[in-house]
């Protein structure tokens, strides 16, 4: 599995959804090995430890199991995330014998977090409901069990693999958050070959008070540290939807250059950009020289003739109406797009008309269509050739796995 290549490709077909609207989007990623927390984050954290050991148990382990001075140093000054996120979880939890009682002592409550595999429990949707409702406002007659299977139980299965000596687990599936045996949270997952990707949190009203949002993130990012993924997506960013502004939070994160499909710092800078256009490429803005708030004339801007065109290109990217590359008029293969196979790559390497499709109930082949054999694969509008752009950016492996659906 190429995961550049699916996330170019999926970026792509995003874009040509997203261009007409008022809200481009950029995708999001942070370094998680350099991950710097904030204060308000670190303060999330702490507040939960604390609820979870309770001040019984904190007096009687400052007791029993007393920190060095230096211990104590570091740990003030110093924020461990890997520390702050395992601290209170069962399996690490120190539980000395207290010789008063003669029996070890235990926290206020227990807390496990564990990776499953994304399959549909009722336990599981019984929080998906209570969150739907409480958050999303929905109707009970709009939140379903097969909706919930649909959206959240239906990924990419699971498998093992050998990485640098490594073993990584990759697919799609749920951290699942319990307080006393009882799950209060849970995080969708879809961890990939250098990264883990956040879909989806859902959490019972009981435990809104504790920002479970801020929680599963730190837990996610130490996943992406632990677990050798390094890096963290956070799906994409939307700057002028003020619930993502909450993204640009985590820091080092990244946002992908349209243009170049490059990573951009997600810099006080590059922030003051997207508060000031609609549209932003670094790529651009840094060959153009243009300021971060309000770009000056072209007199005052002082650009060759070259640089003129190309502004003048940007300009109408930054105002256009409709979507940038037309959906009949260019194909993933035009774009030179790193990552994604070349047409004459899929022709040689992927059998188009031996995919299997499921029509209904029942399974063939893309060559058993009727006309398969006739389409042109470069007659943009064809269906021939919207499946080999599917195949360019899935990969030979990933269309041998996958069945097509073609039911309505």
């Amino acid at each position: 599995m190429n995961v550049n290549r699916l996330w170019y490709f999926l970026m792509w077909l995003l874009q040509i959804n997203h261009w007409p609207s008022c809200c481009p989007n950029y995708t999001i990623r942070l370094d998680a090995i350099n991950y710097e927390s904030r204060k308000d984050q670190r303060q999330t954290i702490n507040a939960w430890n604390r609820f979870v050991t309770g001040p019984e148990y904190r007096a009687k382990a400052a007791r029993l199991c007393p920190k060095t001075r230096e211990e104590k140093k570091r740990r003030k000054n110093h924020f461990d995330l890997l520390t702050a996120v395992h601290d209170v979880e069962s399996p690490w939890v120190q539980r000395p014998t207290d010789s008063r009682t003669k029996r070890p002592i235990t926290p206020a409550h227990e807390f496990e977090v564990l990776l499953e595999a994304d399959d549909y429990t009722e336990e599981k949707y019984q929080v998906f409901e209570n969150y739907q409702r409480h958050v999303h406002n929905e109707k009970p007659t709009e939140i379903s069990r097969s909706g919930f299977k649909r959206f959240l139980c239906s990924g990419l299965g699971q498998i093992d693999q050998v990485f640098d000596g490594k073993k990584q687990k990759l697919g799609s599936y749920h951290q699942c958050y319990r307080l006393d045996g009882r799950l209060v949270a849970m995080g969708v997952l879809d961890l990939l070959p250098g990264c883990v990707s956040s879909v989806y949190l859902i959490y019972h009203q009981d435990v809104k008070e504790w920002y479970f949002g801020k929680l599963s993130a730190m837990r996610e990012i130490s996943l992406a540290i632990e677990g050798g993924y390094n890096y963290y997506y956070m799906g994409f960013y939307i700057h002028s939807c003020i619930k993502m502004r909450y993204k640009s939070q985590y820091q080092p994160s990244y946002i992908l250059d349209p243009e170049t499909y490059s990573w951009d710092r997600l810099t006080a800078d590059v922030l003051e950009r997207l508060s000031a256009r609609k549209y932003v490429s670094m790529s651009v803005e840094r060959d153009l020289r243009l300021p971060p708030n309000k770009i000056p004339s072209i007199k005052e801007l002082k650009l060759d003739s070259a640089e003129l065109t190309r502004f003048s290109d940007y300009q109408k990217e930054r105002n256009q109406v409709g979507p940038r590359h037309g959906f009949d008029s260019t194909s993933a293969f035009d774009l030179g797009m790193p990552g994604i196979m070349s047409l004459a790559e899929v022709q040689k390497e992927i059998p188009l008309g031996r995919w299997t499709i499921k029509l209904r109930s029942m399974l063939f082949h893309l060559e058993d269509l009727q006309g398969w054999a006739g389409w042109d694969i470069h007659d943009k509008t064809s269906l021939k050739a919207y499946v080999a752009e599917l195949a360019a950016g899935l990969g030979p492996c990933l269309v041998k796995q996958l069945v097509l659906t073609l039911d309505a």
